[in-house]
């Protein structure tokens, strides 16, 4: 069964979305970017304790990864809705991750504030301590006339309420929930990019199924116009009782449309099996003017395979027939020829007849204009196209891109 091109456009794409690779480079990149600058600014600071603050920071980088996952699989809820709306979710659903992941860093680094007060105290040979409440001391030597007495405690920061918790929570989750942010407006680009490659394939899915459609109407306009003419023909040879010359017509028009209806009719064929079928058919005509057709093929064998509508020479074929063969009692031969010039596939049909008829309109009714919107639907405007009577006869000349199908193999 013959394939209807309206019907050939694919299904409606499932939800577009970024790949899962893609969205975690993203956040590797983000989070390994994060670790190197608060690496190097902790070098450049010399906090000290590097290699605990490194695997802890380490630590908090792989968290950030994970939760920000999390709000990745919450956003997709969001893919296919509107811009503001995936903006208002990445401003609500990112402050929540954004206090999760501050409280990953508060816990990984919460006994660090002392190791490096301490470090910093045997530095300068000074005792740091905190006691059981989490107030923070340094023991002074007291002087007492100029003589060394007792160490006396100094309280230089007093234990952690509540309110210095949520304090120091909310900074680091601040500066998180911006770097969330910044990863929210990636996705979104990156979302946005995917969806636009996605609708552009769908409209070259539509543009294509229309193009087919269109190819196949021009293509059908050709058969029943053939058919007309072969029918004519053949009624002429049974009225005069050329019945001999009748029956080979029949097969000759067997064959014919059995070599024409082998391929699908927006398809393109091979050079070669289009000069065949424009060979039988005028072998069919050869039925009609044994004595006045004479043809003429002239392909070269490394454009055999160049690629062109299937049918595409029919009409010209036809009107060489119908206005150059049919009206006179001389011989008149028709040539059918390809070169090729400038990576371009140049095809004429030319015959040596009368040229136009007198008062025939220039044209010669939907032929050439089928071939010329079929050269458009196929090509675009990259072709060349150019009708008309030249000394001697007539001659028409087709210019179209030069593509060859696979090698065939027998």
């Amino acid at each position: 069964m013959m394939n209807d091109p309206t019907n050939a456009v694919a299904p409606a794409d499932p939800a577009v979305t970024v790949s899962f690779r893609t969205v975690l480079f993203s956040m590797v990149v983000l989070w390994a970017t994060y670790f190197i600058l608060t690496t190097v600014r902790s070098l450049v600071m010399d906090f000290g304790l590097q290699f605990e603050l490194g695997w802890r920071r380490l630590l908090v980088t792989v968290a950030g990864i994970a939760l920000t996952m999390v709000l990745w699989l919450l956003l997709r809820l969001f893919d296919n809705r509107p811009l503001w709306l995936k903006i208002s979710a990445a401003i609500v659903l990112a402050l929540p991750v954004a206090v999760g992941i501050g409280q990953v860093n508060y816990i990984v680094f919460k006994d660090m504030e002392f190791a490096q007060r301490q470090a910093y105290a045997e530095r300068y040979n000074l005792n740091l301590r905190r006691d059981e409440s989490g107030n923070f001391f340094i023991d002074l030597p007291a002087r007492s006339g100029g003589a060394p007495t007792d160490s006396q405690s100094v309280l230089i920061e007093q234990a952690e309420t509540s309110g210095d918790f949520w304090r120091k929570l909310l900074d680091v989750a601040l500066g998180r929930y911006f770097l969330l942010l910044a990863w929210a407006s990636t996705y979104f680009a990156l979302l946005a990019g995917v969806q636009a490659r996605a609708s552009q394939r769908r409209e070259e899915q539509f543009r294509s199924a229309a193009k087919a459609a269109e190819l196949l109407s021009l293509r059908y306009q050709v058969n029943p116009h053939f058919l007309f003419n072969t029918l004519n023909s053949l009624s002429a040879l049974v009225m005069t009782g050329k019945a001999d010359r009748a029956e080979r017509m029949i097969q000759t028009i067997s064959r014919f449309y059995r070599h024409s209806l082998a391929t699908e009719p927006t398809a393109d064929v091979s050079l070669r099996d289009e000069f065949d079928l424009q060979k039988l058919y005028l072998d069919i005509e050869a039925v009609r003017f044994p004595t006045r057709l004479v043809c003429v093929f002239d392909l070269p064998d490394d454009l055999a395979e160049a690629r062109v509508p299937g049918m595409i020479l029919q009409p010209l074929v036809e009107n060489s027939v119908k206005y150059a063969v049919s009206p006179v009692s001389r011989k008149v031969t028709i040539t059918v020829a390809a070169r090729e010039e400038f990576d371009r596939l140049v095809i004429t049909v030319s015959d040596d007849g009368p040229g136009v008829p007198p008062g025939t309109p220039h044209g010669f009714g939907i032929g050439l204009a089928n071939v010329r919107d079929r050269l458009e639907a196929r090509f675009g405007a990259d072709i060349g196209f150019v009708s008309g009577p030249v000394p001697g006869g007539y001659r028409t000349e087709i210019r179209i891109p030069l593509t060859k199908m696979m090698a065939r193999h027998d």
